[in-house]
């Protein structure tokens, strides 16, 4: 019993480091720019490139950890993104960051991918919510650490060493997983990596993520964007015909025949369109719109993060005796009432009123991940952990570069040729606001057709849980 907790922690502490990192790097990002004397076209790269190195190879680090077993790739994510840490700590210029960002990037993907798994492996379905519930917490604190710390880190010894805190972090973490994540043989037999599978999923997906990062500055139908989203799609559906046909495909598609599976997927990556739609547009309301200076506009922020870890770990608790469907549903529900809460903020409403639709916002989001996460881990076969842990977090990511897509169009058409200010930028920040709260609606339509709420009890009977009765 006590080992589990010790996974637990491990998992945790790579969970929080890597939060910590990607809320503190963005922070002081307007520092790395001025130190390098780089312009914000090329700075933004430090940002995307991660954005895509981690989204393009979840799936295909999920898997090698099915094949290979999951500590060994899980330990190789500490060792190289301890190393790629330290590389973007020492980078002499704008280029050589992005490119250790890059490696960086690809430990904390095969972490990411990796991590749901073992824990799941190491739980029983009665205890999996809650654990992952508690991991939820370890990301939230490392995202409502992060902005403060990072700052204090930069005014105090410079924006190295942001980079460099996770190196000590990085190795107590990987001496726990060394020590307690128990080794576990991969998969015998003809089972081989699916590298056609790989290389177009991930060139499809990159494709993707780049005309969503580049299309407000091109235009949405430039040629170049246009060109990238039919590349795109092209790949895409040649990945799906390829996986349908494939020995050993990367990504079985047998696993979306299970309505809890594919419910689950579709709407993780609903809800964290909605998360990362406020992460965007509210910086705009609250610095560009109502004056506030940073500290004071990432103080209310705050209230997001701290929301939700108090609430995921309860949510974990909850769903391993009910079951995901009513939490999970009734956490978008509620995250679509605080969206709607957002929007009809204005030029002088008060910082409590904000603070409160930002704590109603992330009870929905605390009360739907952790249910959500146990539900699609669970169905999917022990032999498919690691291929289901990779399209969670696939889900993830995706979600992010939609949820930041889908608010940056209409926040930009909103505003069109006006100037970004006054009521034309409170405007464009509720019609953008107002979009994520539909798809919210959609996203609990989508989590309550899942299926019944006697998963958790099958599982412990020893049954797949195979939807709902």
């Amino acid at each position: 019993m006590a080992r589990r907790w010790w996974i637990l922690l491990t998992v945790g502490a790579g969970t929080f480091m890597s939060a910590l990192d990607g809320s503190a790097v963005n922070t002081v990002l307007p520092v790395i720019r001025r130190d390098f004397g780089a312009g914000i076209d090329t700075i933004q790269w430090v940002v995307t490139v991660y954005l895509l190195v981690v989204s393009g190879l979840l799936l295909s680090f999920g898997r090698l950890g099915d094949l290979r077993g999951h500590k060994p790739v899980y330990i190789a994510g500490f060792v190289v993104f301890v190393l790629g840490s330290a590389s973007c700590g020492l980078a002499p210029n704008s280029t050589s960051l992005i490119l250790a960002r890059a490696v960086q990037a690809l430990g904390a993907a095969m972490l990411f991918a990796n991590a749901p798994a073992i824990l799941t492996k190491n739980f029983p379905p009665e205890q999996r919510g809650r654990a992952l519930g508690l991991t939820a917490t370890m990301t939230y604190l490392g995202l409502t650490i992060g902005p403060s710390l990072g700052g204090w880190i930069t005014d105090a010894a410079g924006w190295r060493m942001v980079y460099a805190v996770n190196v000590p972090v990085g190795l107590v973490a990987l001496g726990l997983a060394l020590r307690f994540v128990p080794r576990e043989h991969g998969r015998t037999g003809t089972a081989r990596f699916d590298w056609v599978g790989a290389a177009t999923f991930t060139a499809g997906l990159v494709a993707l993520l780049i005309a969503l990062n580049q299309a407000h500055a091109a235009g949405w139908s430039s040629l170049p964007i246009v060109a990238l989203f039919a590349a795109s799609a092209a790949l895409l559906a040649g990945f799906v015909a390829w996986e349908a046909r494939a020995p050993s495909p990367l990504l079985d598609l047998a696993l979306f025949r299970n309505r809890l599976f594919s419910a689950a997927a579709s709407s993780a990556l609903l809800n964290y369109m909605c998360v990362y739609s406020v992460l965007f547009l509210l910086p705009f309301y609250l610095i560009q719109g109502r004056g506030f200076d940073a500290a004071r506009a990432g103080a209310i922020l705050t209230a997001l993060p701290l929301v939700m870890a108090v609430t995921a770990p309860l949510a974990g608790l909850v769903s391993d005796r009910i079951g995901s469907r009513v939490p999970s549903t009734a956490g978008m529900l509620v995250l679509a009432v605080g969206l709607y809460l957002l929007s009809r903020l204005g030029p002088a409403s008060p910082s409590g009123a904000i603070a409160t639709a930002l704590v109603v916002c992330g009870f929905g989001i605390g009360t739907f991940i952790p249910p959500n996460s146990s539900a699609l881990l669970g169905s999917a076969p022990r032999e498919r952990q690691g291929i289901a842990s990779g399209i969670l977090a696939t889900a993830r990511n995706a979600g992010m570069v939609l949820g930041v897509g889908m608010a940056g169009a209409i926040f930009t058409t909103a505003i069109g040729r006006r100037p970004a200010e006054g009521e034309a930028l409170f405007a464009a920040v509720r019609a953008g606001l107002l979009a994520a709260a539909g798809v919210a609606c959609a996203g609990a339509v989508v989590s309550g057709v899942r299926g019944g709420t006697n998963v958790v009890r099958r599982e412990a009977a020893g049954v797949t849980a195979e939807g709902s009765r």
